[in-house]
């Protein structure tokens, strides 16, 4: 590869050779993706639908408010499966199947669980843990620039493999990326204060909720990662934890879900043989902040691993980890700067690289209201941020995932509003491509 700059700001270039994790032990089997029947597409069976969902998930006895989308606040579980069954079924890992993508011409497959966000955060928390809750409502009522909610009923959406189920062999060393000490540490409550202060959930990283919630999030991209291969495109409505390297969390992420999916990816006995042939993938990070945490598993996964990091250059972290591609930004750039940045940024990665599969983290915090951003898009600019990401991947025939990295503004609807719009620039590429008919 060349080095080079761009006309705003130098392009700082790094690509390393490092060993490459070690192959799995895991026996392979045959995908078999499960297809579920559903009903017609008139509008009085998708309203009538609708309304059955939501009074199935009113009375469940593990959600408790009106939208059936809030979640129980006990565990009576340990996490993650030691002896890794699921692998063996050669299963997409949903423990719920939405909408059959053949038959949604309105958007792409969206991964979420009501377990994402919890009761009982801390109001002083800076970490805005209600937006994800408040995403999914989003996703599901009429905006005024649609003709119909995106998503017609919580049933739409795809749900991850519940916490118990996870196999811990996607998350751990050896066949995993993250080291088992750290992970065994997080999930026993045993991190030291410094440790849970870097985080920056300090106590709260005890609660168990916390632990759920984050091996969920993990568990969410993977299933869209099983889902874009099938399909081309899907999304998470939650992910981008890319702070968290394979030994420690940080900056308000514990497990990295970025490299946990692409080491998944590119394992085929520990993927269960669902997605086969990915060599190399290709981590578009638009977040704010660089992706320190998921260049660094660079350490693990070796020059397959290749990461593209657009962020401003003053804000978080001081010390910089070296991605493939570093693109630091000046503090205050607007919509039209930025996007020539992108723009020669990830063709240039894309044609340099030739990724088999890309995970994008779409972080809105880059928008000038964003209170821990310093950059100054628009929402029409993150809307013209991601629809180009997206359509470039699909266009080039790469499947890619969307996940929702971070955003933080006192007011959490206007937040989850932010963050939906990766889900509807991605259901835009979806209706403009057709991708419903390209299976």
């Amino acid at each position: 590869m060349r080095g080079g700059c761009f006309a705003f700001i130098p392009l700082q270039l790094s690509l390393r050779k490092c060993p490459v994790l070690p192959s799995s032990n895991c026996s392979s089997r045959t995908m078999r993706l499960l297809s579920t029947s559903q009903g017609g597409n008139q509008e009085q069976e998708m309203i009538l639908r609708r309304q059955q969902d939501d009074d199935r998930l009113n009375t469940s006895s593990s959600t408790t408010a009106s939208t059936g989308d809030n979640p129980s606040s006990s565990l009576d579980h340990p996490f993650l499966d030691p002896d890794n069954k699921f692998i063996l079924t050669g299963k997409i890992a949903a423990s719920r199947h939405g909408l059959p993508a053949e038959q949604n011409v309105f958007h792409q497959p969206i991964v979420h669980h009501k377990n994402y966000s919890f009761k009982n955060w801390p109001p002083k928390q800076t970490f805005p843990m209600t937006k994800f809750y408040h995403l999914a409502k989003a996703l599901t009522t009429k905006q005024t620039h649609l003709p119909r909610p995106l998503v017609r009923s919580y049933m739409d959406f795809y749900q991850p493999l519940n916490h118990t189920e996870l196999p811990r062999a996607w998350f751990a060393q050896p066949h995993g990326p993250i080291s088992p000490l750290f992970l065994d540490r997080f999930l026993s409550s045993s991190l030291n204060r410094d440790e849970e202060r870097k985080i920056g959930f300090r106590e709260c990283c005890k609660m168990e909720e916390v632990k759920e919630r984050t091996v969920l999030e993990v568990g969410g991209t993977i299933l869209a990662a099983q889902l874009a291969w099938k399909y081309g495109l899907a999304t998470n409505a939650a992910g981008g934890t890319h702070h968290a390297d394979s030994e420690m969390g940080a900056g308000y992420t514990i497990l990295n879900d970025l490299a946990v999916t692409a080491n998944f990816l590119m394992d085929e006995e520990l993927n269960g043989g669902t997605v086969k042939g990915v060599n190399t993938v290709l981590v578009i990070d638009c977040d704010v902040h660089q992706g320190d945490g998921t260049a660094k598993f660079d350490k693990v996964l070796g020059d397959k691993l290749v990461t593209l990091s657009m962020h401003c250059d003053s804000n978080y972290p001081t010390y910089k980890a070296r991605s493939t591609y570093d693109v630091p930004l000046p503090d205050k750039m607007g919509d039209e700067d930025y996007m020539e940045v992108l723009i020669e940024s990830v063709e240039r990665a894309i044609a340099e690289t030739n990724p088999d599969f890309v995970l994008y983290d779409a972080g809105v915090d880059v928008h000038k209201d964003d209170f821990l951003g310093r950059l100054a898009l628009t929402d029409q600019g993150i809307r013209r941020r991601d629809r180009w990401v997206i359509d470039k991947c699909v266009e080039s025939k790469i499947p890619i995932v969307g996940v929702i990295g971070g955003g933080y503004d006192k007011d959490p609807i206007i937040l989850a509003k932010r963050h939906a719009i990766v889900h509807e620039e991605a259901a835009f590429v979806w209706r403009k491509r057709k991708m419903w008919n390209l299976q």
